[in-house]
């Protein structure tokens, strides 16, 4: 009998509890605890979802050694904060991304997550995703040869109050973080950390970015064009263009259903996601964790901390390039 992961969310809001409904559909997992900066927040969720454990603090939660991982869901102003207590008091940490607001705190975590020796991984599903897990086979085989380019977009639109945490910089607002870290992602995940970053945005009398349009070099040649926005819904695709062939997303490429090879003189094949059983696609990622976790590994290969390193650092240089700065900075 696989040994049972006891989970604490750390936060309340709409991906903590998507993440925890997913948890509970898998039989080794257990959802144990939940911690708030609100007492009455705590308890509401935990009520929800019928978790044993509610504290009124992230102290409290970080605190509980009946807990083996906290899966941290805060907006990312306070991903340095609260992965660094839990990782203070000896628990391993799955954290959302954006990783942190910068790659100063993003070392920071890492350096602390080896020294206290706990596991520590950036919440990128999408690399944990069996179907993009699949494209990248494809192209680490050669499949379409070598990666010429590489283009994905990630655009939302709303009408968002003027207090709406995309538009506050005191959050890490603007769509770069929130948004265009998933692009930035898969173009690192194909191609590796960039070695020329070109960058234009549209800011907010607020200074955050509304709207960021990027351009990657590598030394080889490859090129990624990437955007991201909260000004209006874009297709949401990605695009991977090798010599030999292609292939394309055309739409929710953080998640996909299905993705299209192309290659010369053979008909497309399409490859198509399996059913999860009705979950929202955080799964893979929460059985990563667990698998790591019952191995004694301190990181995950399939996120490996040195790569969210690499994708911070190419943050950090679009926001020099585009002059989004975030208070305390």
């Amino acid at each position: 009998m696989v040994q049972r992961v006891r989970w604490g969310v750390l936060a309340t809001g709409g991906i903590a509890a998507s993440f925890t409904n997913d948890l509970l559909r898998m039989p080794d997992a257990e959802v144990v605890a939940v911690g708030s900066r609100s007492e009455a927040s705590a308890k509401a969720f935990a009520g929800r979802f019928e978790i044993p454990r509610a504290y009124g603090s992230w102290a409290e939660l970080a605190g509980d050694e009946e807990v083996d991982v906290v899966y941290v869901a805060t907006p990312h102003s306070a991903h340095r904060e609260a992965a660094g207590l839990c990782l203070e008091a000896g628990r391993a940490v799955l954290c959302e991304k954006a990783f942190t607001l910068n790659s100063r705190e993003a070392v920071e975590l890492v350096t602390l997550a080896r020294e206290r020796g706990r596991f520590l991984m950036e919440a990128m599903w999408t690399y944990c995703n069996p179907l993009i897990r699949r494209l990248v086979e494809l192209v680490r085989d050669g499949v379409i040869g070598e990666v010429r380019s590489v283009e994905a977009d990630f655009g939302l639109g709303g009408d968002f109050p003027p207090t709406h945490r995309l538009l506050d910089p005191a959050q890490g607002g603007g769509a770069l973080l929130d948004l265009g870290v998933y692009p930035v992602s898969f173009a690192h995940l194909l191609l590796g950390e960039p070695s020329g970053v070109r960058a234009s945005a549209r800011l907010s009398e607020r200074g955050v970015d509304l709207q960021t349009g990027l351009l990657l070099s590598w030394d080889d040649g490859a090129h990624a064009l990437l955007h991201c926005g909260v000004t209006g819904v874009s297709r949401n695709a990605a695009t991977v263009v090798g010599s030999l062939g292609r292939i394309e997303i055309a739409g929710e490429f953080h998640d996909p259903a299905s993705f299209v090879l192309h290659r010369a003189g053979a008909e497309p094949t399409e490859f198509l996601a399996a059913d999860e059983g009705g979950g929202t696609g955080y799964q893979p990622e929460a059985a990563e964790v667990m698998r790591a976790l019952r191995a004694g590994e301190q990181e995950s290969p399939l996120v490996p901390l040195e790569g969210t390193l690499a994708v911070m650092r190419t943050l950090d240089a679009v926001r020099e390039l585009t002059g989004v700065r975030y208070p305390g900075e």
